[in-house]
């Protein structure tokens, strides 16, 4: 589409044909046909072989009612005869889009020349053919066919919905017929995961069996084409019976009978049933549970059926979300994909992270430096005159000094890579996932490597052997590394991506990383301070204050809410506080280390893997408005 270009977006579905014009400044007009806002999909066969649509269809389908076609987008290659008449199957197909084209036109005041038509997923590459067939046959230019649920979660993003790369959508399209899809935004746009398609699970079945009720007849079929219009008159009514508790039905030579809101969920409970199913067979089908969705989203004009999202949320456990005019979900979704560049892809907004994640990079970073500094400078040296000396470390310190570092490495490297993403976006290539991903196999590296080198140059110090030294740097962030690089391979699948980017989701917890470190800076202090009476119960009060900041500092990082802290905190931080001494700093640090590994595989638990969901209940609405016509596809 060029800049500054009216483009046209159409749906034409099994009951019903929604258009939506959308203009160059980026506002939208849904086009109406005959005073309502969508037109219905059925037409009329005159004895001429002319095919009529709308109002016009629906008062000539009064006289002959088995000329009247309720749904015409059905692929056939030949002719068909209509009451006798010969009519092209294309033609037949084409009049609705025949009449949106007009109604645009007319509306722009110009002829549109970029048209997008929604098709179903399901669809294979011989009835998209068909439907380009039939849009050239209506006089359209060369039209963009946009997947129906692919149109739908572009929607979705478009009013705020917040869907990252990496997430799973399950769309349940209800229209005249069902089809529940499973998708996954990767970096190039959504991907179709699974899709089920069930004609018999839609507004249309919810129609035939409310006439059935009507008529005391249970097996009226849909396409009987003298029962077309009965239909559009309960169409009319099930629409009513949303906002009143019972509506008259006026029938075709038939008294008028009265319809009610139990009527209508009798009618709806097969329908509502199979649709819970097909979610769940979809969900299946695409090899992935409810805990992996992000979110389950019900559109088209039968997406307000009563109990819908009961039976969805009992049959699967996930509450659906109705979005508002959700039977304009999918044109209007199609009417902004690749709005900017026809047949490309736009660049996928990745969050840039805040300047207070620096923080997060400065905290641990000053904190190893200081610890491995106290360490080195404090320690003493024993029976120094002979060739075989000692030396007293504190090797708590020193291990923690050895995990400081290697998460300041990984809060640098999670941060560069989000912020690299955002700042220069490549849109098919890696997106912000790859490029975290790298940054943390990167600062893994690197923290090793740190850790490592104060080993080294520890030993070179003391000129002790180096084994030693290695095994308090390497062996107790062995966890941590492990656990970081599972974060790596997460990230660089793109399997899910956390609510506000992986820069904060592997932010570690600054307080608990100062508490622990000044309570091992104090523990070192009564360790090596030199004793005066007058001081000596104050150095040992520093000690167990540092053994207890230490436990406090555990704490933190095990557990989040404020209650859960305080009652661990109790027992922890006594037993932290009694236990310090020089043969204990070194526990000490390995259960601060291991507090690390575990805060951050509960991060990659409940964040990434298993995420909370909503419990069922009442379906949740993005907005609220007059609940729209039965429709598409």
């Amino acid at each position: 589409m060029q800049a500054g270009e009216t483009r046209l977006a159409i749906d034409c579905g099994t009951s019903s044909t929604k258009a939506l014009l959308v203009w160059p400044d980026g506002t939208s007009t849904p086009l109406s046909f005959d005073g309502v806002p969508y037109l219905s999909s059925a037409v009329y066969v005159s004895n001429d072989g002319e095919v009529w649509t709308g109002q016009q269809a629906r008062q000539a389908g009064v006289a002959a009612p088995s000329r009247l076609i309720p749904s015409p987008r059905r692929p056939v290659d030949d002719d068909v005869t209509v009451d006798g008449t010969a009519v092209n199957a294309l033609d037949m197909a084409a009049a609705p889009l025949r009449r949106a084209a007009a109604e645009a036109e007319r509306v722009a005041r110009a002829s549109v020349r970029d048209v997008r038509l929604v098709v179903p997923a399901g669809w294979g590459p011989k009835r998209r053919t068909w439907l380009r067939q039939v849009a050239h046959r209506a006089g359209l230019p060369q039209p963009r066919l946009v997947e129906a649920p692919v149109a739908v979660a572009e929607h979705l993003l478009a009013i705020g919905v917040q869907l990252p790369v990496g997430a799973f959508i399950v769309v349940c399209d209800i229209g005249g017929a069902a089809e529940v899809t499973v998708l996954r935004r990767g970096p190039s746009g959504f991907e179709v995961l699974a899709t089920l398609a069930e004609p018999a699970a839609g507004g249309v079945a919810v129609d035939q069996r409310l006439v059935g009720a009507l008529l005391g007849d249970v097996n009226v079929a849909g396409g009987d084409a003298g029962s077309g219009l009965m239909m559009e008159s309960v169409r009319a009514a099930k629409e009513a019976l949303g906002v009143h508790p019972a509506v008259t039905v006026p029938l075709p030579d038939r008294p008028p009978v009265i319809a009610n809101s139990a009527m209508l969920e009798d009618a709806a409970r097969f329908v509502l049933q199979r649709v819970a199913q097909l979610t769940q067979e979809a969900v299946a089908a695409a090899e992935l549970t409810v805990g992996d969705l992000a979110g389950l989203y019900c559109v088209g004009g039968s997406a307000y059926l009563p109990h819908l999202d009961k039976a969805i949320a009992e049959q699967t456990g996930i509450t659906p979300v109705i979005p508002f005019e959700p039977g304009l979900a999918a044109v209007r979704g199609a009417a902004d994909a690749g709005a900017a560049v026809p047949g490309s892809f736009g660049a996928v907004e990745v969050p840039v992270p805040p300047v207070r994640r620096a923080v997060a990079i400065a905290v641990p970073g000053f904190a190893s430096l200081a610890l491995i500094w106290q360490c080195l400078m404090t320690a003493e040296r024993n029976n120094v005159l002979t060739v075989h000396y000692w030396v007293d470390l504190n090797w708590g310190e020193f291990t923690m000094a050895a995990v400081f570092a290697l998460l300041a490495c990984l809060a640098a490297g999670t941060v560069l890579g989000s912020l690299i993403a955002a700042r220069s976006p490549t849109p098919g290539t890696r997106t912000e996932g790859g490029r975290v991903s790298t940054g943390i196999l990167a600062a893994v590296s690197l923290g090793a490597a740190i850790a490592g080198l104060y080993a080294v140059v520890s030993s070179q110090f003391f000129s002790q052997p180096l084994d030693r030294f290695l095994s308090w740097a390497l062996w107790p962030i062995m966890p941590i590394v492990v656990l970081a690089v599972a974060m790596a391979i997460v990230a660089a699948r793109q399997w899910r991506a956390p609510h506000g980017g992986w820069s904060a989701l592997l932010a570690a917890p600054t307080g608990s990383i100062v508490t622990a470190a000044l309570g091992m800076l104090l523990v070192q202090y009564s360790l090596t301070a030199y004793r005066w009476p007058d001081t000596a119960l104050l150095i040992d009060v520093a000690g167990r204050l540092g053994g207890l900041l230490i436990g406090v500092g555990v704490v933190m990082a095990l557990v989040q809410p404020l209650m859960f802290r305080l009652v661990l905190s109790a027992p922890l931080v006594v037993i932290s506080a009694a236990i310090v001494g020089p043969r204990s700093t070194g526990i000490l640090g390995v259960i601060y280390a291991l507090a690390v590994a575990v805060w951050w595989a509960a991060r990659l638990w409940s964040r990434v893997i298993r995420p909370a969901q909503p419990a069922p209940g009442e379906a949740r609405v993005l907005a609220t408005g007059v609940m729209p016509p039965d429709g598409g596809g």
